[in-house]
Order: structure tokens, then C-alpha cells, then sequence
């Protein structure tokens, strides 16, 4: 492995690899000048106290305010936030990321009368409301979405407590993305050589690709010794994150935090639990795929920091930020030229923080603000890296053009889609991939990251959700989470998941420890339904066409205007069957043949 350079300070890094967040404003004072107007909002939301059943005209008056607030309070968000990850040691922007929630807090304190009292009124006088002020429209499929919760919605008081008590509902959260990012430290790594190098969140699957053995092994042990030192501190957050899930559950008359969860974005929960149990029914061929592996490094254990290094050797490289972005706009033709369009002006207008430096938040992610979405890498120059940049840019372009088409109560797509778009992205950056190579060593080693991202995607992040599911349910049963419980669970999913032939050992019984998706409330599965419903979309669109396309581009266009399984429904994916999750295990069946029949005589 080459020598890695010292992680820079946030001033070391060039202007033009941050985003742009003097878009959002100009300045840390304008922000705190728009913060403070927030106080004028609060007094103007209390003024319809009581009243949001007079008429269609005091309705509308009031959505369209809240509206037009939501606007601000997503900029404020976007700015104090994107800031607060720049550098998570930085204590300014963690100071106003705090003011901005505590503003958040009380404003939801003051609106909290809004939805008993929407929900109080008849169907018919509603109706009636929509005739006398035809305005009100614009807010049908909102007003609609919400009163299917009024089974769940409480008195105006009760209303108003739960609302006081967010900010603490997401200390947990909080608490834990400070002690992740900013707080813990790991010993450094140390290659085959004796030289060492500086192990970060950000960097540790970096470290994990390499060819050097001894580099990963380093990593690996280091990383995970250092969360174990901190495991009851790690194991009472993610208690306490289910403890508040369980309350809010339960004060909102739901039977468990899993439903409440999978209820606020209209997704039944057979969709969760068909995942399950589709993916159990294959979980031979994710065995496959491990003893395959085991094969090919031709070790006489495998390990977990044998999980992400590339099986073939001189052939991975590294792939310059420029490159990775002319490759992802090429790959990305099928999808037209007016999605490329968009696509270039993220590139070209930083939209993008590209590299790590001291302090930044591990990961990647995209933020769909109203001025144009932000995304934040942590750059490497792997072919791993360049996937997340077609990843994050999907999420960008589903951001910008539900924005562009839906009134803005009705562009903010749900999570059940969001992971559609940035997975279709990364099927056809691998389809295009394997079209422009005919080396048979360079095809085994694409088909190699392919197979990764299945066991990535669909194997790895439904054993996360099998494990959120699991550990939620201990909690409804009155259980406590402690260190010893959550290792002794996570290491018998490993030990199911990947079979007889990886060596699971102690130090991957903490990894819940590090996923921060634990804090996200049933989030996870939705990678994996997500990945199915886009392997199905990207063969769609290479197959069909123009017309496939055209369903696509509607689907990203259609934020929340229909339930999330209706809008996959208009693109032509059906995920209340089991049937796309089973179409992509069989493709995952077909690469493993693949595979092992390029990679017979190597």
C-alpha cells in the first residue's frame, strides 16, 4: 500500500473540493439573523391556536405560513448542520447546530395544537372547506396523509408535552454521533513494514481494501479494541435510543416503536419481514459467495478484515476525483442528457465536499436542500469511492427534481424510495463498467465489487435490520441492552449470515458499536429493498429504453405526491411481493457463476 498522507486540517483543503454553503448564507451572522426572526414565527403559528377548524380560508392561511416556515427552517437546518460536519470537534458550528434544535423544539412546542385539531375536524366539513376555498387543494394529499394517523394523534396537551420532549428524545442520537466521530480515538495502523498510518472512522474501509494483510488485521483489531474499551458507554446510548422509541411508540398507541416506525412513511410491515425471510431462504448463496472468497485469497481462515480487500491483485488503482466523475456522467447516458445535465452542474458548482479531513463526519450522505442538495464524501480514490459518488449523486438528482416538480409540502420523499435512485445509479455505473473492459482478470474483478455490493447491500443491511428488529423487540419485552446482550445478538446474526467458513470472532460482536443507522429507526432495511427495486429499475431502463426512463424520471419527480409503494408501483416495481428481492439473489446466483468460471484458472 502506498504511503498516506497525514489527514489535513478542514483550511488545508481546497475550496473547490468543499461545498458551497454561502449558498444557503452568506454568513454564520446572517444565519443567526434568520434564526432570530424564528422568534416572530413562533408568535404568528400561537395566533391560530384553536382556530384551524373555522374555515377553509384560516386552514389555508396557516399551511401556507407553515409552508413557507418549513422553507426557512430547511435552509437554517442545511447551513448549521452541513457546518457542524465539516468538523465535528468544532465547537461554533456544534453551538449553533444546538441553538437551531432547540428553536426546532420550541416551534414544534407552539404548532403542537396543529394536528389534533386538523385531525378533529369531520369529513365532511373538511370537504366543504375544500369547496369554499379551492387554495386549500394544494394541501389535499398532506391533510389526507396525516388523518390516516388519527388513531395515533392525542389531545392538544398531551400533544404539546411529546412536542417539549424531542430534544431530549434525541439526545441518544446526538450523543452518539459526538462520541463516534469526534471523541473516540484508535491507535494507529501498522503494515506488513512497521510503517504506521492514522486510523480514522472515515478511512478504516480504506485500510480494509488493501493487499497488505497485516495493514487490515492492524485496523481492524485497533478500530473494534477501541470501541470494546467503550462498550458499556456504547451499549447504554443504543439502549437509550430504544428506550425513547419505545416510549414514543407506546404514547402514540402503537403496539411496538416498530410499527410507529414503519407507519409514518405508509409501508406495511410485511414488506420488512418478506426481506427477512427472502434473503434466509437464500442464504446459501451468501455462503457461496464466502467460501468463494476464502478460496480465492487462498487463506486457511477467513476473517472479517478479509471482507472488503479486492480478491485479484494488479488490478485496482486509483481512480483521481476527476476521472471517477467523468466516468460516473458517462455511465450515467441511459438516463438522458437532461438528468446529465443536473448531474454535470453538481459537479461543476460544489455541490460536493469531497475529501476527509480532521474532524469531518465518517461516511457519505446527501441533503436535498431547497438551493440545490449537498453531499458529503470522504474521498479515497477506490473504485469503492467512486460507487459512493454515483451513489450520492443519485440521492442528489431524486432531491433536485422532486423539489423542481412538487409543491414543496409535497416534495420531501419518504426513506422507503430514497435509496432507489442512488442503487440505480450504481447498477448501471457497474453495467457500463463491464461493457468497456475485455480483460478477463479486470471483468473478475468488477464482478468481484458487484458481488460485494449485494453481500454489502442486500446480505449485511438485512442483518442489520434483523438486528434492529431483534433488539427492538427485547426492549418492548422489558429487557435492557446492555454491552453483553448486544454482542452475544450480533455475533450469532455474523455467525448466520456468513456461514461456517469466516471466523467470527469478538471484535466483530461490537461492530453494532460503530453503525450509526441504529440511531435512524428502522432505517436499514431499506437499503436492501431498495437495492432489490433498483436492480429490477436498471435492467428495466437498459431493456425498454426511452420509455423506462420516462417512468423513472417520474418516480424521481414525484417526492411524496403518492405513497412510496405506488410511486415504485408507476416505475414498474412491485415491493409488496417478495418477487424483486428474489429476482436480485438470482442475478447475485448468476455472478457467483460467473465468477468462479472467470476465475478458475487465476
Amino acid at each position: 500500500m502506498s504511503e498516506i498522507k497525514k489527514i489535513p486540517a478542514r483550511s488545508e483543503i481546497a475550496v473547490e473540493d468543499t461545498w458551497a454553503t454561502e449558498d444557503l448564507y452568506p454568513s454564520d451572522e446572517a444565519w443567526q439573523a434568520e434564526l432570530a426572526s424564528m422568534e416572530g414565527a413562533k408568535e404568528v403559528f400561537a395566533s391560530y391556536a384553536g382556530r384551524l377548524g373555522e374555515s377553509g380560508q384560516t386552514l389555508y392561511e396557516y399551511l401556507h405560513y407553515d409552508e413557507e416556515q418549513g422553507e426557512t427552517f430547511s435552509r437554517l437546518a442545511n447551513y448549521c448542520m452541513r457546518k457542524a460536519d465539516e468538523d465535528t470537534r468544532n465547537a461554533t458550528y456544534q453551538a449553533m447546530r444546538g441553538q437551531f434544535m432547540g428553536i426546532a423544539v420550541a416551534m414544534g412546542a407552539v404548532r403542537s395544537f396543529e394536528t389534533p385539531e386538523i385531525m378533529a375536524i369531520p369529513d365532511e366539513k373538511l370537504e366543504q372547506f375544500y369547496k369554499d376555498c379551492p387554495a386549500l387543494e394544494r394541501y389535499r394529499r398532506a391533510l389526507t396523509d396525516l388523518r390516516r394517523m388519527k388513531d395515533h394523534t392525542l389531545s392538544p396537551a398531551e400533544e404539546k408535552l411529546l412536542a417539549a420532549s424531542d430534544e431530549m428524545g434525541g439526545a441518544p442520537q446526538n450523543i452518539y454521533g459526538s462520541f463516534a466521530n469526534a471523541d473516540i480515538t484508535f491507535a494507529d495502523a501498522v503494515d506488513s513494514k512497521g510503517n504506521k498510518y492514522p486510523l480514522r472512522q472515515g478511512n478504516f474501509v480504506s485500510y480494509e481494501e488493501s493487499p497488505d494483510r497485516v495493514l487490515r488485521k492492524s485496523a481492524y483489531e485497533n478500530l473494534y479494541d477501541s470501541f470494546t474499551n467503550y462498550k458499556n458507554t456504547a451499549a447504554g446510548l443504543l439502549n437509550a435510543q430504544n428506550k425513547q422509541l419505545k416510549f414514543y411508540a407506546e404514547a402514540r398507541k402503537y403496539p411496538n416503536a416498530f410499527e410507529k416506525a414503519l407507519d409514518r412513511t405508509n409501508v406495511p410491515t410485511s414488506v420488512y419481514l418478506n426481506l427477512i425471510e427472502a434473503v434466509h431462504k437464500n442464504m446459501d448463496k451468501m455462503h457461496r459467495y464466502v467460501r468463494l472468497r476464502k478460496k480465492l485469497l487462498g487463506v486457511d481462515e477467513l476473517h472479517f478484515y478479509d471482507v472488503y480487500t479486492p480478491l485479484l491483485e494488479g488490478v485496482d488503482k486509483q481512480i483521481p476525483f476527476a476521472e471517477a466523475k467523468q466516468t460516473v456522467y458517462d455511465a450515467l447516458a441511459p438516463l438522458g442528457e437532461d438528468y446529465r445535465a443536473i448531474l454535470k452542474e453538481g459537479f461543476e458548482n460544489r455541490w460536493i465536499d469531497v475529501y476527509t479531513n480532521e474532524g469531518k463526519r465518517s461516511g457519505a450522505y446527501s441533503a436535498g436542500a431547497q438551493v440545490h442538495p449537498y453531499v458529503l464524501l470522504n474521498y479515497t480514490g477506490t473504485l469503492d469511492s467512486q460507487f459512493t459518488l454515483a451513489h450520492e449523486m443519485g440521492h442528489a438528482l431524486h432531491s433536485y427534481l422532486s423539489n423542481k416538480h412538487q409543491n414543496p409540502v409535497d416534495a420531501g420523499y419518504v426513506i422507503f424510495v430514497a435509496e432507489v435512485a442512488s442503487t440505480c445509479n450504481e447498477a448501471l455505473l457497474m453495467e457500463y463498467l463491464l461493457s468497456k473492459t475485455t480483460d478477463k482478470k479486470e471483468r473478475a474483478y468488477l464482478i468481484n465489487h458487484f458481488l460485494d455490493q449485494f453481500k454489502g447491500t442486500l446480505y449485511r443491511q438485512t442483518m442489520f435490520a434483523e438486528f434492529e428488529l431483534n433488539i427492538g423487540r427485547m426492549v418492548a419485552e422489558g429487557k435492557t441492552l446492555t454491552a453483553d446482550v448486544l454482542c452475544a445478538e450480533y455475533k450469532r446474526l455474523n455467525e448466520l449470515y456468513f456461514g461456517e467458513d469466516m471466523i467470527v470472532d469478538d471484535r466483530i460482536a461490537m461492530e453494532w458499536a460503530r453503525i450509526p443507522h441504529f440511531y435512524m429507526n428502522y432505517y436499514v432495511f431499506q437499503y436492501a429493498t431498495g437495492y432489490s427495486a433498483a436492480i429490477a429499475l436498471s435492467r428495466k431502463i437498459l431493456k425498454e429504453g426511452e420509455s423506462a426512463v420516462k417512468d423513472y424520471l417520474g418516480f424521481l419527480s414525484g417526492g411524496c405526491s403518492k405513497s412510496p409503494i405506488d410511486l415504485l408501483k408507476g416505475a414498474g416495481v412491485d415491493m409488496t411481493t417478495s418477487e424483486p428481492v428474489e429476482q436480485a439473489l438470482q442475478l447475485f446466483d448468476e455472478l457467483l457463476d460467473e465468477m468462479e468460471e472467470l476465475t478458475k484458472d487465476l
